[in-house]
C-alpha cells in the first residue's frame, strides 16, 4: 500500500489568510520576497475570480504569489 503524500495534503488544505501567510513565508527561497496580510489582501482584491469564499491553498494561490509579488514590488520601485 502506497504512504500518504504528506506535502501533496498539506498543498491542497484550505487556510485562512493567517495560516497561509505563515506556511508562504515559512521555506521561501532567500531571493524572494516576503509576503505581509496587506499584500495578500492586494493580491486578494486583485485576482478575486480564483478565490472561493476566503479560502487560501498552496496549491492554487502559492505560485501566482510568488509571480505577483515580484512583479508589484518591482513596480512600486
Amino acid at each position: 500500500m502506497k504512504a500518504p503524500d504528506r506535502d501533496r495534503e498539506r498543498s491542497e488544505e484550505p487556510h485562512t489568510l493567517v495560516e497561509f501567510l505563515k506556511l508562504y513565508n515559512e521555506n521561501l527561497p532567500t531571493a524572494f520576497p516576503r509576503a505581509t496580510a496587506a499584500l495578500l489582501e492586494d493580491f486578494k482584491r486583485t485576482h478575486n475570480e480564483i478565490f472561493k469564499a476566503n479560502v487560501w491553498s498552496l496549491e492554487l494561490h502559492r505560485k501566482k504569489v510568488m509571480d505577483w509579488l515580484q512583479l508589484s514590488l518591482l513596480h512600486k520601485d
